[in-house]
């Protein structure tokens, strides 16, 4: 028996998610934590009334309804992309490709993803094709271990100690989550132990006696829940953690006060169009991101509104299309057993087998307009400084003893961000060529001036603090030659702050006034051009046209300093991909190694003219 109060909540959850991918809304990922409590209460609900009926749980019945369902559509829906992206996608990110559907097929992409640090909330660059389907393997994952968890609690002592058991558990889950959230955040967002919880609140619903009726107040609390997080959310709200208990809340009181939900409520729940958003919101949430990101891909940048509503028609198209012709004739058919487990073997293999074959076809190969080839690993290689861990990352406070370039009384520190490290390549041939030491004090998101970031994940305005601290006094003992300090300007300007600038120019002054004393060149070099797409990718595309469009950084100094603009190094009346034949880029942010060699005249006699080394 469908409930059209929860058919209205399928819906509303998986409009959010879609809105949220159209970059329509900021917090509409909480979308998929509307499915977890739905999909929690529903599952829970299911095996407890068939223990109370018979006595026990049929698991043949419980996974072969649980395949039907769930396995038909999205196979249908991966193998379409899987060709689709393969055709459409440059032969450069076939590797990927294949990869990520790959890990789709077989259910474990949410703990793949996270291994390959895909932050599924950062739209600024382009994530996988099919990274959506981490959160359907969280629901498997899910439903592999809960019917074995409900019967053993059943079994010891009925619904009562179910109810326990859930609650035991989803509290375990929830600090878990919240522990996850500070230290590894992808690790908190993808992994089902972070997310069971969200389920278990779903379950622990039905713990509710039936007689006992919420009063008219909790719908629009839960309304009001469900908006709050949906409009002031954003990619840098650390989540789950504490910030998931404000959907997951909401959806638990929607679904507890259906009885006392609002006229107008069920109005709306009750029309046409939301009860056949409902039915569709399975293949909806399947489609709507890959007709999202392979039109992207395709045309090497970012969509437009007229673009993202077209998409959007034609997500609800697919969707219903595939909900009338697939999902819903194979889930109502009556299938024998064996053919249901082969058909679902045969069905992952093939999914499997396709990634594997889209990846064979990879070709790592980029070639430049001037016929000049290149590797995407060459243009994508990291500094040193990150492969020997020296660059230090989130939850870190302390820099190692990372010193390169000859061992030298003259020591050169660098110190700032991954904006900072991205001048480690010329500078360690610099110290090469005039013999000094460069010691390296940079760590991921926290750039040298002492600014007041925006906390989002693992990142801790008090971590960088203490790492700066630190920093600052070891920089003080050495006594360095120079001090070079940079930072990424484009992080999320804080509340409270009119401008960029004035928000930069305070951090660059406690800096200053802390590193004062500690060298006679204190140098800060003004941020690189800011690239508003994935350079790599754009490139990989062919359509070179599309990615000159970096656009310079603000120079910014305060008062002090001794100053270093690198924009002429890599801007004329453009700032293009390719300079002299270098991709100057190496993702959306960065220079790339060769970038940072190419430009070492340029800072060298800069550093010449600013006093560093003699002019001889």
């Amino acid at each position: 028996m469908r409930i059209p109060q929860i058919q209205a909540l399928r819906a509303f959850a998986a409009v959010l998610v879609v809105i949220y991918h159209a970059k329509i809304t900021t917090g509409g990922y909480i979308g998929v934590d509307i499915f977890y409590v739905i999909s929690g209460y529903l599952i829970t609900g299911l095996l407890l009334r068939e223990l109370e009926r018979t006595g026990t749980i049929s698991l043949r019945a419980f996974y072969l309804r649980r395949v039907k369902r769930l396995l038909p559509t999205s196979f249908f829906v991966l193998f379409v992309t899987a060709i689709t992206a393969w055709w459409l996608y440059p032969a450069t990110m076939r590797a990927d490709l294949g990869k990520d559907i790959a890990a789709a097929g077989i259910y474990i992409s949410n703990y793949l993803f996270a291994f390959w640090q895909m932050d599924y909330q950062n739209l600024s660059a382009i994530p996988p094709v099919v990274i959506h389907y981490w959160s359907l393997a969280v629901e498997e994952q899910f439903y592999l271990f809960w019917p074995f968890i409900i019967y053993a609690l059943f079994k010891r002592g009925g619904r009562k100690t179910v109810g326990f058991g859930i609650t035991a558990i989803s509290l375990a889950s929830f600090l878990f989550s919240l522990y996850q959230t500070s230290v590894a955040p992808i690790w908190a967002f993808y992994s089902l132990p972070t997310r069971a919880w969200e389920l278990g609140v779903g379950a622990l619903l039905l713990a509710i006696p039936a007689k006992y009726k919420l009063s008219s107040f909790y719908p629009w609390a839960a309304l009001a829940l469900i908006l709050y997080s949906t409009f002031l959310y954003t990619e840098n709200t650390a989540f789950p953690g504490t910030a998931a208990l404000a959907p997951v809340i909401g959806t638990a009181a929607a679904i507890a006060s259906i009885s006392s939900w609002p006229r107008i409520f069920n109005f709306f729940s009750n029309l046409r169009i939301t009860q056949w958003l409902g039915e569709i919101s399975y293949p909806l949430y399947l489609w709507h991101w890959p007709l999202l990101v392979i039109p992207m891909v395709y045309l090497g940048r970012g969509l437009s509104i007229y673009e993202r509503a077209i998409a959007i028609l034609a997500t609800l198209l697919f969707a219903d299309l595939t909900h009338r012709f697939i999902e819903q004739p194979i889930r109502h058919m009556t299938i024998a057993p064996k053919k249901v487990v082969t058909g679902a073997v045969i069905a992952t293999l093939i999914a499997t087998g396709t990634g594997l074959a889209i990846t064979a076809t990879a070709n790592n190969t980029i070639t430049l307009s001037t016929g000049q080839t290149y590797s995407l690993d060459q243009i994508m290689e990291k500094p040193e400084v990150y492969l020997d861990d020296c660059h230090v990352n989130n939850g870190e406070v302390l820099s190692g003893d990372c010193t390169y370039g000859p061992e030298t009384d003259r020591n050169i520190v660098l110190f700032g961000d991954s904006h900072a490290a991205q001048w480690m390549p010329v500078l360690e041939k610099l110290a090469y060529e005039k013999n000094f030491t460069l010691i390296s004090l940079t760590k991921s998101a926290c750039p040298g001036p002492a600014v007041v970031k925006v906390e989002t994940g693992g990142y801790k305005n008090a971590d960088c603090d203490e790492w700066r601290k630190n920093s600052i006094e070891r920089i003080q003992k050495l006594k360095p030659m120079a001090v070079l300090v940079s930072g990424m300007q484009h992080f999320e300007l804080p509340r409270g702050y009119a401008d960029r600038a004035s928000w930069w120019r305070e951090g660059q002054e406690k800096t200053f006034a802390a590193l004062r004393g500690s060298s006679a060149n204190i140098i800060y070099i003004s941020d690189t051009p800011h690239p508003q797409r994935d350079i790599p990718s754009c490139i990989a595309a062919g359509r070179f046209d599309k990615c000159n469009s970096t656009e310079p950084s603000e120079a910014i100094f305060s008062p002090g300093w001794k100053q270093i603009n690198p924009t002429s190094w890599f801007c004329a009346e453009k700032c293009p991909a390719i300079l002299n034949g270098v991709v100057i880029y190496r993702d959306a942010s960065h220079i790339s190694v060769l970038g940072s060699e190419m430009v070492k005249p340029q800072l060298l006699s800069t550093l010449i003219s600013l006093g560093v080394f003699p002019s001889n």
